[in-house]
Protein backbone atom coordinates (compact mmCIF):
# COMPACT_ATOMS: atom_id res chain seq x y z
CA UNK A 1 0.00 0.00 0.00
CA UNK A 2 1.10 3.54 -0.77
CA UNK A 3 -0.29 6.94 0.14
CA UNK A 4 -0.39 10.56 -0.95
CA UNK A 5 -0.46 13.30 1.67
CA UNK A 6 -1.85 16.53 0.25
CA UNK A 7 -1.59 19.99 1.67
CA UNK A 8 -4.94 21.64 0.96
CA UNK A 9 -4.62 25.41 0.63
CA UNK A 10 -2.85 26.23 -2.62
CA UNK A 11 -2.49 22.56 -3.65
CA UNK A 12 -6.07 21.30 -3.94
CA UNK A 13 -8.08 24.45 -3.21
CA UNK A 14 -7.26 28.01 -4.34
CA UNK A 15 -7.93 29.44 -0.89
CA UNK A 16 -4.61 31.04 0.07
CA UNK A 17 -5.43 34.52 -1.32
CA UNK A 18 -8.51 34.62 0.93
CA UNK A 19 -6.58 33.37 3.98
CA UNK A 20 -3.90 36.00 3.37
CA UNK A 21 -6.38 38.84 2.96
CA UNK A 22 -8.41 37.82 6.01
CA UNK A 23 -5.24 37.70 8.10
CA UNK A 24 -4.04 41.05 6.78
CA UNK A 25 -7.32 42.73 7.70
CA UNK A 26 -7.53 41.06 11.13
CA UNK A 27 -4.00 42.13 12.07
CA UNK A 28 -4.62 45.64 10.76
CA UNK A 29 -7.79 45.92 12.83
CA UNK A 30 -6.13 44.53 15.95
CA UNK A 31 -2.78 46.34 15.82
CA UNK A 32 -3.09 49.10 13.20
CA UNK A 33 -0.08 47.45 11.54
CA UNK A 34 -0.08 46.71 7.81
CA UNK A 35 1.62 43.44 6.85
CA UNK A 36 2.76 42.19 3.45
CA UNK A 37 0.45 39.33 2.44
CA UNK A 38 3.44 37.34 1.17
CA UNK A 39 4.40 36.52 4.76
CA UNK A 40 1.20 34.46 5.03
CA UNK A 41 2.34 32.29 2.11
CA UNK A 42 5.80 31.93 3.67
CA UNK A 43 4.30 30.74 6.96
CA UNK A 44 1.50 28.62 5.49
CA UNK A 45 1.03 25.39 7.41
CA UNK A 46 1.03 26.78 10.92
CA UNK A 47 -2.17 26.71 12.98
CA UNK A 48 -3.65 30.22 12.98
CA UNK A 49 -2.65 31.28 16.52
CA UNK A 50 0.94 30.15 15.96
CA UNK A 51 1.02 31.89 12.59
CA UNK A 52 -0.15 35.14 14.17
CA UNK A 53 2.49 34.89 16.90
CA UNK A 54 5.22 34.31 14.31
CA UNK A 55 4.07 37.27 12.22
CA UNK A 56 4.00 39.43 15.33
CA UNK A 57 7.52 38.28 16.22
CA UNK A 58 8.87 39.04 12.76
CA UNK A 59 7.08 42.38 12.53
CA UNK A 60 8.18 43.30 16.08
CA UNK A 61 4.66 44.16 17.23
CA UNK A 62 4.03 44.13 20.97
CA UNK A 63 0.76 42.32 21.78
CA UNK A 64 -0.43 39.84 24.41
CA UNK A 65 -2.06 36.41 24.14
CA UNK A 66 -5.55 37.87 24.53
CA UNK A 67 -5.09 39.99 21.43
CA UNK A 68 -3.65 37.02 19.55
CA UNK A 69 -6.83 35.08 20.36
CA UNK A 70 -8.97 38.04 19.29
CA UNK A 71 -7.13 38.38 15.97
CA UNK A 72 -7.40 34.63 15.40
CA UNK A 73 -11.16 34.69 15.95
CA UNK A 74 -11.56 37.76 13.73
CA UNK A 75 -9.49 36.17 10.95
CA UNK A 76 -11.78 33.15 10.95
CA UNK A 77 -14.84 35.41 10.74
CA UNK A 78 -13.35 37.42 7.88
CA UNK A 79 -12.36 34.30 5.96
CA UNK A 80 -15.94 33.05 6.05
CA UNK A 81 -17.14 36.44 4.81
CA UNK A 82 -14.75 36.88 1.88
CA UNK A 83 -13.93 33.27 0.95
CA UNK A 84 -14.73 32.40 -2.64
CA UNK A 85 -12.34 29.53 -3.22
CA UNK A 86 -12.42 27.20 -6.18
CA UNK A 87 -10.47 24.04 -6.92
CA UNK A 88 -6.93 24.37 -8.20
CA UNK A 89 -7.00 23.43 -11.89
CA UNK A 90 -6.65 19.69 -12.30
CA UNK A 91 -7.08 18.80 -8.63
CA UNK A 92 -10.64 17.48 -8.84
CA UNK A 93 -9.82 15.37 -11.90
CA UNK A 94 -6.73 14.06 -10.11
CA UNK A 95 -8.72 12.97 -7.05
CA UNK A 96 -11.34 11.36 -9.30
CA UNK A 97 -8.60 9.45 -11.16
CA UNK A 98 -7.05 8.24 -7.90
CA UNK A 99 -10.32 6.59 -6.83
CA UNK A 100 -9.45 3.64 -9.07
CA UNK A 101 -6.01 3.16 -7.49
CA UNK A 102 -5.24 1.08 -4.38
CA UNK A 103 -3.61 3.86 -2.43
CA UNK A 104 -4.59 5.99 0.54
CA UNK A 105 -5.16 9.74 0.39
CA UNK A 106 -4.75 12.21 3.24
CA UNK A 107 -5.06 15.95 3.71
CA UNK A 108 -2.76 17.68 6.21
CA UNK A 109 -3.42 21.37 6.80
CA UNK A 110 -2.90 23.95 9.50
CA UNK A 111 -6.47 25.18 8.96
CA UNK A 112 -9.21 24.28 11.42
CA UNK A 113 -11.11 21.03 10.83
CA UNK A 114 -14.33 22.95 10.12
CA UNK A 115 -12.61 25.05 7.45
CA UNK A 116 -11.04 21.98 5.85
CA UNK A 117 -14.31 20.05 5.71
CA UNK A 118 -16.24 23.06 4.41
CA UNK A 119 -13.75 23.77 1.63
CA UNK A 120 -13.34 20.14 0.60
CA UNK A 121 -17.08 19.42 0.59
CA UNK A 122 -17.76 22.52 -1.47
CA UNK A 123 -15.10 21.71 -4.05
CA UNK A 124 -13.88 18.09 -4.01
CA UNK A 125 -15.76 16.14 -1.27
CA UNK A 126 -14.02 15.34 1.99
CA UNK A 127 -15.23 11.73 1.62
CA UNK A 128 -12.57 11.20 -1.04
CA UNK A 129 -9.86 11.25 1.66
CA UNK A 130 -9.04 8.45 4.07
CA UNK A 131 -7.40 10.72 6.65
CA UNK A 132 -7.72 14.44 7.43
CA UNK A 133 -5.27 16.09 9.84
CA UNK A 134 -6.13 19.66 10.85
CA UNK A 135 -4.58 22.30 13.06
CA UNK A 136 -7.01 21.13 15.74
CA UNK A 137 -5.45 17.64 15.80
CA UNK A 138 -1.85 18.54 16.54
CA UNK A 139 0.17 20.36 19.19
CA UNK A 140 2.83 21.59 16.76
CA UNK A 141 2.19 22.74 13.20
CA UNK A 142 4.54 22.73 10.24
CA UNK A 143 7.57 22.89 10.08
CA UNK A 144 7.34 20.37 12.92
CA UNK A 145 7.14 16.86 11.36
CA UNK A 146 4.32 15.73 13.65
CA UNK A 147 1.43 16.65 11.29
CA UNK A 148 2.82 14.32 8.62
CA UNK A 149 3.86 11.71 11.17
CA UNK A 150 0.32 11.71 12.56
CA UNK A 151 -1.04 11.18 9.05
CA UNK A 152 1.32 8.25 8.52
CA UNK A 153 0.25 6.67 11.81
CA UNK A 154 -3.43 6.89 10.91
CA UNK A 155 -2.76 5.60 7.39
CA UNK A 156 -0.60 2.81 8.88
CA UNK A 157 2.21 3.59 6.44
CA UNK A 158 5.96 3.97 6.73
CA UNK A 159 7.62 7.20 5.51
CA UNK A 160 8.96 5.39 2.43
CA UNK A 161 5.42 4.43 1.42
CA UNK A 162 4.11 7.98 1.11
CA UNK A 163 4.67 11.14 -0.90
CA UNK A 164 3.78 14.65 0.25
CA UNK A 165 2.34 17.25 -2.15
CA UNK A 166 3.17 20.73 -0.87
CA UNK A 167 3.49 24.34 -1.98
CA UNK A 168 5.06 26.02 1.06
CA UNK A 169 8.55 26.18 2.57
CA UNK A 170 7.30 25.11 6.02
CA UNK A 171 5.54 22.14 4.48
CA UNK A 172 8.69 21.03 2.68
CA UNK A 173 10.72 21.42 5.87
CA UNK A 174 8.18 19.31 7.75
CA UNK A 175 8.26 16.59 5.07
CA UNK A 176 12.07 16.56 5.14
CA UNK A 177 12.09 16.23 8.92
CA UNK A 178 9.53 13.41 8.74
CA UNK A 179 11.68 11.58 6.17
CA UNK A 180 8.92 11.56 3.55
CA UNK A 181 9.47 12.08 -0.16
CA UNK A 182 7.80 15.24 -1.46
CA UNK A 183 6.91 17.17 -4.57
CA UNK A 184 6.10 20.87 -4.92
CA UNK A 185 3.18 22.21 -6.94
CA UNK A 186 3.63 25.97 -7.22
CA UNK A 187 0.25 26.85 -8.73
CA UNK A 188 -0.32 30.59 -8.10
CA UNK A 189 2.00 31.11 -5.13
CA UNK A 190 3.81 34.47 -5.00
CA UNK A 191 6.85 32.74 -3.51
CA UNK A 192 10.14 32.51 -5.39
CA UNK A 193 11.71 29.08 -5.66
CA UNK A 194 15.31 30.32 -5.71
CA UNK A 195 14.99 32.45 -2.56
CA UNK A 196 11.97 31.40 -0.51
CA UNK A 197 12.74 27.65 -0.78
CA UNK A 198 16.50 28.17 -0.50
CA UNK A 199 18.22 25.29 1.26
CA UNK A 200 15.10 23.13 1.26
CA UNK A 201 15.19 21.66 -2.23
CA UNK A 202 17.99 20.52 -4.60
CA UNK A 203 19.46 23.01 -7.05
CA UNK A 204 19.38 22.89 -10.83
CA UNK A 205 18.27 19.91 -12.87
CA UNK A 206 17.48 17.81 -9.78
CA UNK A 207 14.48 20.10 -9.28
CA UNK A 208 12.77 18.50 -12.27
CA UNK A 209 11.98 15.41 -10.23
CA UNK A 210 10.16 17.32 -7.49
CA UNK A 211 9.14 20.74 -8.81
CA UNK A 212 5.94 21.15 -10.82
CA UNK A 213 4.44 24.41 -12.03
CA UNK A 214 0.98 23.33 -10.90
CA UNK A 215 -1.11 20.43 -9.63
CA UNK A 216 -2.26 19.59 -13.15
CA UNK A 217 1.31 18.99 -14.36
CA UNK A 218 1.98 16.70 -11.37
CA UNK A 219 -1.03 14.55 -12.22
CA UNK A 220 0.81 11.84 -14.19
CA UNK A 221 3.47 11.48 -11.50
CA UNK A 222 0.89 11.08 -8.74
CA UNK A 223 -1.29 8.64 -10.67
CA UNK A 224 1.80 6.53 -11.41
CA UNK A 225 2.81 6.68 -7.72
CA UNK A 226 -0.59 5.43 -6.60
CA UNK A 227 -1.51 3.02 -9.35
CA UNK A 228 1.82 1.27 -9.85
CA UNK A 229 2.00 -0.07 -6.29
Amino acid sequence: MRGIIFDMDGVLIDSMPFHAEAMRIAIKEGTDHEINRKIIFLLEGMPTPDLIKEIIRREKIDIDDALVAKISKRKKELFKQIEGSQTIEGSKDLIDDLKTCPCLKAVVSGSSRSEIIDLLDKNIDSGNFDVIISGDDIKEGKPDPSPFQTALERMKLNPSEAVVVENSPLGIEAANRAGIRYIITLNNTPLDVSSDFNGLIPDGKDNRKILFKDTESARSFLIDWCCSS
